[in-house]
């Protein structure tokens, strides 16, 4: 049997503010929390202006994501951007570099995890023994990043509503830690004390302080990276990007000048005593504030480490996951649990490198290491922007870089600077970084690249080029209904040379990520491996998807929208009860918003051959649709095509003759070739189930009808479906439509307009 390569795809769930709190959320982490204190140590009061020029530095790079982030729109980001753009060797030395990046990100966020849980013990009067170089801090580290891989190999992740839930909180809190700081900061007469000698560090504190934060400003990288899940991405990302930054720069300016102003320590200066703070700074700091204030503080460092590891270590186990499946990694990196489908050996090498760091390392240098790792990520990210526009300038971008190629050139200046500049405050960091570099190369050179396939992005690329417009789309989720959904796809496609897109919708319950439903695609494969040989062998382009979502209704729309399909086919219950004409109804619902046609088949064909296939024509039955799809259907099943017309008992021989003439007009039209049966009945169903009694099909078309009435009344369409013991396709006929604020949008502006 031909393989065929599925193509997997998350649904777009996420609206503008998910996407925006995803990156607020990633930057408004650990890193304000954990490395504040230590930047002021470093820099002095002028933390405020390396914030101020990070913001800087992110921005330029923010461009660049914003600008490939709207015409790429697959799950990845960075890493696949550069794949696409930059040799080979590149693209495997980014995941290389990406994987180290979150693994030492996770490093991070778990010291200042037991930074600040230490802190906790130490007010209940505990205190854990130090053994050596294993003070009490890095042992807490160890401890909560194997829960938290413990946790992701569960496949539990902070999701959706929970992560907006949680960034809110980490807002809040940080909002009344600026308030009362400010407050007192610039409650006294003398608040410019505490900000004098601003270059108390002169501009290499400040420089050095950009490097060890810049952590803390790559969260919109994540919004990129989950572009595959956002609704009209184009738009979306690029807005998502610089809101992030717009809302998170000035908070972190904000808290720089509270944390600096609101202290006024006894023989020391307020940089210092928050570099003798270190991780916990802010709560000592918060302490002065008000009673509760630093346990308050203590309450959003462990929220926000928490939060943070749990999405990294996530992050960089799913970034070794994909380079084994890619095989740039052993394939034993792409293999999943078989009873909670999650990446377990990924999980388990990164949490080695989670755990290794945190213990051999002190956190400066954990810093030092992870940032100066996503600096050379983000460089390379412009390169390939430049690189891109000149290699892809067909690309559709929603987004476009000002000033092209000179901010990204200053970009790239800018964070090359910064790396080399981390060797000065870091050496220890910069050696550990360039050791992984080293190892990338030679992993690359002896062993990637001889195993490296193209992304599968690369193939869907070329492939789209020789593609016809025209697509169908087949829903498939029982097998027992597949082969009759095929029959129909493969008679629509032969008539307009089209491809069918064989579907199927892994429905993730609310609450979850959709990327735990990855890891089920395993089970569907077989199942869509033999839907597609079907059409295949029938001579027509067959292309598997498998799509993730929370709602299997929204999968479907959201394919049919993403890959421009012209025709979709799905299945239903001939005679459905209660509860599945609920999930029917439903179903039906979303699929008005489908942008094309849409069939549903009621019933399964029959084994026997099909001979006969009966079109009703009614006064309330639209036939337009039936009779366009009606030649591809009897071409392939050889059959007849009888048109069923329904007369009232008080018709007269003058409307009889009128209406078979204007059949016959519209059958000609439609190049038909069919038999006119009449019968006279008091009611259209009567008459439908008296003709239906030799069809082997019963092809109608019209409205779905909404969702309350589809629910407690059924239909004309529903009643024949449900009376007839032959099988029924129902098209429904594709109405475009404009939204409420649209359409009233027009209405004023045409009244607005002068008339002559």
């Amino acid at each position: 049997m031909k393989k065929f390569e599925t193509e997997v795809h998350l649904s777009r769930e996420m609206s503008l503010l998910d996407a925006t709190m995803i990156g607020v959320g990633a930057m408004i982490g650990a890193g304000i929390f954990v490395l504040t204190g230590i930047a002021a140590g470093v820099a002095g009061p002028a933390l405020i202006l390396a914030f101020l020029l990070n913001g800087f530095v992110a921005l330029l790079t923010a461009m660049s994501y914003a600008e490939l982030g709207s015409c790429f729109h697959d799950a990845g980001g960075g890493y696949l951007w550069v794949k696409e753009g930059l040799p080979k060797w590149n693209g495997f030395l980014s995941g290389w570099m990406s994987w180290f990046a979150h693994a030492v990100a996770c490093s991070l966020y778990a010291l200042g995890f037991g930074a600040y849980l230490e802190h906790v013990l130490a007010e209940f009067d505990i205190v854990l023994p130090s053994l050596g170089f294993l003070t009490p801090q890095k042992v807490l580290a160890a401890a909560i990043a194997l829960v938290f891989g413990y946790v992701n190999f569960r496949g539990a992740s902070e999701t959706g509503k929970v992560g907006n839930l949680v960034t809110m909180t980490k807002i809040v809190i940080l909002g009344v830690f600026v308030g009362f700081g400010l407050q007192i900061a610039f409650g006294r007469s003398d608040w410019q004390d505490a900000f004098t000698p601003f270059f108390a560090h002169g501009w290499g504190g400040i420089i050095k302080a950009m490097g060890l934060t810049f952590i803390a400003f790559q969260g919109f990288e994540v919004i990129s990276q989950a572009s595959e899940e956002i609704r009209n991405p184009r738009k979306n990302i690029p807005r998502a990007v610089f809101l992030s930054l717009a809302i998170v720069v000035p908070i972190y300016l904000l808290v720089a000048v509270a944390s600096l102003g609101a202290v006024r320590p006894e023989g020391m200066t307020s940089w210092d005593f928050l570099a003798l703070g270190k991780e916990t700074a802010l709560v000592e700091v918060a302490k002065t504030f008000f009673v509760g204030g630093g346990i308050m503080l203590l309450f959003g460092g462990l929220i926000s480490t928490m939060s943070a590891l749990n999405a990294t270590v996530y992050s960089s186990s799913r970034v070794a996951f994909a380079m084994g499946r890619d095989r740039n990694f052993p394939t034993f990196f792409s293999k999943v649990h078989p009873k909670n489908f999650t990446p377990n050996l990924a999980i388990v090498f990164s949490l080695i490198i989670v755990v290794g760091m945190s213990l051999a390392l002190h956190i400066e240098d954990v810093a030092s290491a992870a940032d100066i790792m996503f600096l050379l990520l983000f460089l390379q990210v412009n390169i390939t922007l430049i690189r891109l526009r000149k290699k892809r300038p067909d690309l559709d971008r929603g987004f476009r870089v000002p000033l092209f190629p000179v901010l990204t050139i200053i970009g790239i200046a800018l964070l090359f600077f910064l790396a080399l500049y981390m060797f000065t405050y870091s050496p220890l960091g910069w050696m550990v970084t360039g050791a992984w570099i080293a190892a990338g190369l030679v992993v690359y050179r002896f062993y990637a690249s001889r195993r490296e396939v193209e992304h599968l992005h690369k193939v869907e690329a070329l492939g789209r080029l020789e593609r016809k417009e025209y697509r169908v789309l087949v829903a498939v989720a029982n097998p027992a209904t597949t082969e009759s959904l095929s029959k129909i796809a493969v008679a629509v496609a032969t008539q307009h040379r089209a491809e069918v897109i064989y579907l199927h919708v892994i429905e993730v319950p609310e609450g979850q990520p959709l990327q735990t439903g990855l890891e089920e695609r395993s089970k569907t494969a077989s199942f869509l491996e033999k839907a597609s040989g079907f059409a295949a062998s029938a001579g027509v382009r067959v292309r598997p998807i498998i799509k993730v979502s929370h709602r299997i209704s929204q999968g479907i729309v959201d394919v049919a929208e993403e890959e421009a399909c012209n025709f979709v086919i799905i299945s239903r219950q001939k005679d459905p009860t209660f509860m599945e004409r609920l999930f029917s109804s439903v179903i039906d619902s979303v699929l008005q918003e489908s942008p094309c046609e849409v069939a549903v088949l009621h019933g399964q064909l029959p084994s026997k051959p099909i001979k006969n296939i009966l079109i009703p024509y009614g006064e309330n039955i639209h036939t337009h649709l039936a009779l366009e799809v009606a030649p591809a259907l009897a071409a392939y099943f050889k059959c007849k095509v009888h048109i069923g017309v329904v007369l009232d008992p008080d018709t007269t021989e003058t409307e009889r003759a009128e209406r078979l003439a204007e059949i016959r007009k519209r059958l000609a039209d439609f190049r038909i070739n069919a038999e006119i049966h009449t019968v006279v009945e008091e009611g259209i169903l009567q008459g439908v189930l008296m003709l239906a009694r030799k069809a082997d099909l019963i092809l109608m078309s019209g409205r779905t009808g909404d969702f309350l009435e589809l629910l407690l009344r059924r239909s004309l369409i529903q009643e024949i479906t449900e009376e007839t013991d032959c099988p029924v396709l129902w098209i429904r006929e594709y109405e475009e439509k404009k939204s409420f604020w649209k359409s009233l949008l027009t209405t004023r502006t045409m009244e607005e307009e002068p008339h002559e």
